[in-house]
């Protein structure tokens, strides 16, 4: 099993002790606050899910109908973990309103928070291997899983803040204004993991630094061509594919042309992991170099 896949069943475990610590906070509690925290922690739960899916299907090897490989499962599953986001933060912002008119005590304040606090923290420690684990292993879903889980904390942090203030001072209006802060935070959340999964279903670039490194890369390691052009690249997943034009001098041979190739495929790949290189090779003619990359002179020459 891989690290992702492990990964990823450690979520539903965690979400579901994280769920339960949340709802058993806000039975003790009646903390409308709470009970919206409890509320997204629903949806960390499905997206859990969602992304265990999502992992399974990416690792899929090409085939006939998907020869490019299912990479993409994973930007589907973090689209789908924002929307359920902003579906939790409009049902957290109607459960706020209601309760913003007839505001309530909170019972057992200092116990309900501890059980929270416990939530919070737990939740605290797995983001960081989402996000860690994610980034390394370029995965989408447990990328926008640890995103999620990021915006859960900050806003049981702030939940607890309120609930303190609230018991301070008698004011029990913050418990619902809470609630509904709490809100704005989770949608502004959901929609940020819509955007950077978007990106990725369009076939967004690589970001600059890669694509710098691509460039330097064929500029370094593309002795016996004239220049390379036409450089396009995008992301799925672990994968990074990179395809261009590499213009040889004309009295170049198929097998010499071969070579070339050759080694700037294995050196892109020793720089960037898991890269799908495609190369088209042209002639003299068609080069451009007023928009290409210019390779560097073969010092051995």
């Amino acid at each position: 099993m891989s690290s992702t896949m492990k990964i990823a069943l450690g979520s539903l475990l965690v979400g579901a002790i994280v769920l339960g610590l949340k709802m058993l906070a806000w039975r003790m509690t009646g903390s409308v606050a709470l009970f919206s925290d409890a509320l997204e922690s629903t949806v960390n739960l499905a997206t859990a899910l969602a992304a265990l899916i999502a992992i399974r299907v990416a690792a899929k090897p090409a085939d006939d109908k998907h020869p490019y490989g299912h990479h993409k499962a994973e930007f589907i599953s973090a689209v789908l973990e924002g929307v359920l986001i902003v579906i939790a933060a409009l049902l957290i912002l109607r459960e706020a309103w209601a309760a913003l008119g007839a505001p309530r005590g909170i019972d057992a304040p200092a116990a309900g928070l501890m059980v929270n606090l416990a939530a919070t923290a737990l939740n605290g420690v797995w983001c960081r291997v989402l996000l860690t684990v994610g980034r390394r292993e370029r995965s989408p879903a447990l990328v926008a899983d640890g995103q999620h889980l990021l915006a859960d904390v900050l806003t049981s942090a702030g939940v607890a803040a309120g609930i303190l203030l609230a018991a301070a001072t008698g004011w029990w209006i913050l418990d619902p204004v809470m609630a509904a802060l709490v809100a704005v935070n989770v949608l502004w959340s959901g929609a940020r993991v819509i955007r950077s999964s978007l990106g990725g279903l369009m076939d967004e670039a690589v970001p600059e630094a890669t694509l710098a490194t691509v460039r330097e890369v064929i500029a370094a390691e593309a002795q016996g061509a004239v220049e390379a052009h036409d450089l396009r690249t995008r992301h799925a997943g672990r994968a990074t594919f990179i395809d261009f034009h590499l213009v040889v001098p004309g009295d170049t041979s198929v097998f010499e042309a071969h070579e070339i190739c050759d080694r700037l495929e294995r050196a892109l790949k020793a720089r960037i992991e898991d890269a799908r290189v495609a190369i088209h090779v042209e002639p003299e003619h068609k080069a451009k170099p007023d928009e290409g990359i210019i390779v560097a002179p073969d010092p051995d020459a």
